[in-house]
């Protein structure tokens, strides 16, 4: 059994399981940076920053997909939420191509209606699920279902590349550099990105963060929070949840080159299970 996803759930490599990354790209002007490993995220950033051209995002496209998949049998396969890019469409295009040409193998591409870190959550447990369960289409059944009791909430403290993306007014961008704002936020049951608050400082933004899982059910389940260039707050949040839940298992990693992109200087994404409460209903 193979799990593949795309650059953004932020994973290189898992413990024990055959898993590929299929990169996602970001484009400033005429350069493209592939989000693999190699990418150097802090000059890219650095890079885009310095830069008045154009920007935006690229899905891999079917070929990718079907050079992930390779030769094996049963594949699992959770992207990047419909809402946001294509990556659903190409990724099941190429499942339906693949298990036309190879009769008897199975793939399983499941929308995350998320990003980050739940992503990487949800690619965890697949991997838990197939090994107690031995059997690849229960584990499909069962991951549907933790797939709901997952969240997704973030900080971010710039909106630049949303509004150059045109995923939020130019004016709104500007509001918030100018007041210095951090926005926090979650991921919607639909799978799109829900604004919930500005906060004027990092730590009122920090407590929202922690509200927001409390509010949707989280009760010391699994947390993997990923930050891009704010380690102190990362940290910060860690050890908020621990002081509630001390053998929380809570994680903090740095953002791959996609999820920096729109979480921006000093943005974090936060993954957490939520204890039973479908996600987005708080």
């Amino acid at each position: 059994m193979r799990i593949v996803t795309d650059s953004s759930s932020n994973l290189t490599s898992m413990e024990n399981t055959d898993f590929l990354s299929v990169p996602m790209i970001v484009r400033l002007g005429e350069r493209e940076y592939l989000d693999t490993p190699r990418l150097r995220v802090d000059v890219m950033m650095r890079d885009i920053r310095a830069s008045r051209c154009e920007t935006s995002t690229a899905c891999p496209g079917v070929g990718e997909w079907l050079d992930a998949f390779g030769g094996e049998r049963e594949i699992f396969a959770p992207v990047l939420t419909s809402k946001l890019s294509g990556c659903y469409s190409a990724a099941s295009i190429a499942a339906a191509e693949y298990m036309r040409d190879h009769p008897g193998r199975k793939v399983f591409v499941l929308d995350s209606l998320s990003t980050g870190p739940e992503l990487e959550l949800i690619a965890e447990r697949f991997a838990g699920l197939y090994a107690e369960l031995s059997d690849f289409n229960a584990a499909c059944e069962a991951i549907r279902a933790y797939r709901k009791t997952t969240g997704l909430c973030f900080m971010l403290t710039s909106l630049d590349n949303f509004a150059r993306n045109g995923r939020v007014s130019p004016a709104l961008a500007k509001l918030a550099a100018a007041l210095h704002m951090h926005i926090v936020g979650r991921a919607g049951a639909a799978g799109d990105l829900e604004a919930l608050g500005k906060c004027r400082s990092r730590e009122k933004a920090l407590d929202r963060l922690w509200s927001v899982m409390c509010e949707n059910g989280y009760a010391g389940g699994r947390v993997r929070v990923r930050h891009t260039e704010n380690a102190e707050a990362a940290a910060l949040l860690r050890e908020t949840i621990l002081a509630q839940y001390p053998d929380a298992d809570v994680r903090v990693g740095e953002n791959r080159g996609l999820c920096s992109y729109y979480a921006e200087r000093g943005g974090m994404l936060v993954g957490y299970e939520s204890g039973g409460r479908k996600r987005g209903t708080a």
